[in-house]
């Protein structure tokens, strides 16, 4: 099969980092990366990092509006889309980029297969909800990552086409872990970004969704991490550059006991995440991987599309949105400071993550469509 795929964000070049191999061992592939995250510090050193081949075309969007950066993704997109004449285009997620390529794709009558099909917040606040929904609805294959997501569709009356794989981050971090288990690698880490943490002595913190840049919600959730940050425990937070642009706007700093760094190259959030007393964020990405690694986490959210994730005492973790006082006493709960070293230094020794095997499920799935003269298997 000839194939384009295209991404845009640091979290769909995670995913086509585990599914790329497969995909150009089994098929032509054809990678554009629409420039959605669109500076090194959000993506450029991903590729590198994470072993991805150089986009074969690359449309340097940038940001702006919804509209407008959609609007100039389509632009770019056809005409490459209509030379090419591909077999299928493979889109990742939920972000602008997937729509962008989902629409040109079905405008011109090709294919679409979406990974990561299936995903609801039932938030249609969300840009990201009307993003996923949409694709679904375009796509001739849907790969669900959940039986969940299985279950959304057929609520929604789809049901051909639909292939429950398994979550291709899942099987890259399983790949990593292995790399970033070792108390040496939060040492070296610390050392590199001169970050005065050890194993369960800090939080790690990520925050970039549209709804916590408001000045209302900044306020919020800078006045929680003040609450729960203390001397001997800081937070360690990988700062969006949005989210930066946002905190300057409202003129809203970050506690005293917030360290701000640079967002992160793969293995290190990752090994932030696991050496961490606990992760608070707002990233469907982060709060998965938290998951996989048995780290408590702290969504700031009131809802999520990775519901399985969330639920009681036993789950790894927990909706608190901006709530500070819930927060707090979640923490206290899932990671007491008293024994949160012991805890974050057992969970890394005793780490032994297995990949989903999504990215075979998936190369498989096309190759027999292949076969079968390009309709759904």
């Amino acid at each position: 099969m000839r194939l384009v795929s295209v991404v845009g964000t640091r979290p769909q070049l995670i995913k086509a980092a585990a599914l790329q191999p497969l995909l150009r061992r089994e098929h032509e592939e054809i990678f554009v990366d629409t420039g959605q995250h669109y500076d090194d510090a959000m993506a450029g050193d991903f590729f590198v990092e994470l072993g991805l081949e150089p986009p074969d075309h690359s449309l340097g969007v940038g940001g702006g509006g919804h509209g407008d950066q959609t609007g100039r993704m389509l632009m770019a997109l056809e005409p490459l889309l209509t030379a090419s004449a591909p077999d299928a285009v493979v889109v990742y997620g939920d972000t602008n980029s997937t729509l962008a390529g989902a629409l040109a794709a079905a405008k011109l009558g090709i294919p679409v297969a979406h990974i990561e099909a299936g995903l609801r917040s039932f938030d249609s606040h969300m840009p990201e909800e009307i993003n996923r929904v949409v694709a679904d609805h375009l796509s001739t294959w849907l790969f669900a990552p959940t039986p969940t997501a299985v279950a959304n569709l057929a609520a929604e009356g789809i049901s051909h086409g639909v292939h429950e794989v398994g979550d291709l981050m899942q099987d890259l971090a399983a790949r990593i872990s292995v790399e970033v288990r070792r108390p040496s690698a939060l040492a070296a880490i610390a050392s590199r970004l001169d970050l005065p943490i050890v194993t369960g002595g800090y939080l790690y913190a990520t925050v970039h969704r549209a709804e916590n840049r408001s000045p209302e919600a900044l306020a919020a959730w800078t006045a929680l991490f003040e609450a729960v940050a203390t001397t001997g425990r800081p937070i360690v937070l990988a700062l969006h550059p949005g989210t930066r642009v946002a905190l300057e706007a409202a003129r809203v700093e970050l506690p005293a006991g917030v360290i701000a760094i640079e967002p992160q190259g793969y293995r290190t959030s990752l090994a932030l995440q696991l050496h961490a007393a606990a992760v608070l964020t707002d990233s469907g990405g982060i709060q998965r991987e938290s998951a996989w690694l048995g780290v408590p986490c702290l969504v700031l959210r009131d809802r999520t599309e990775w519901v399985e994730t969330v639920g009681g005492p036993g789950s790894s973790a927990v909706l608190v949105g901006l709530d500070t006082a819930l927060a707090l006493r979640e923490l206290r709960s899932r990671a007491p400071e008293a024994r949160s070293a012991a805890q974050a230094t057992d969970r890394a020794e005793s780490l032994h993550l297995a990949g989903s095997g999504a990215a075979e499920r998936i190369s498989s799935t096309l190759r027999s469509a292949t076969q079968h003269s390009g309709s759904p298997a």
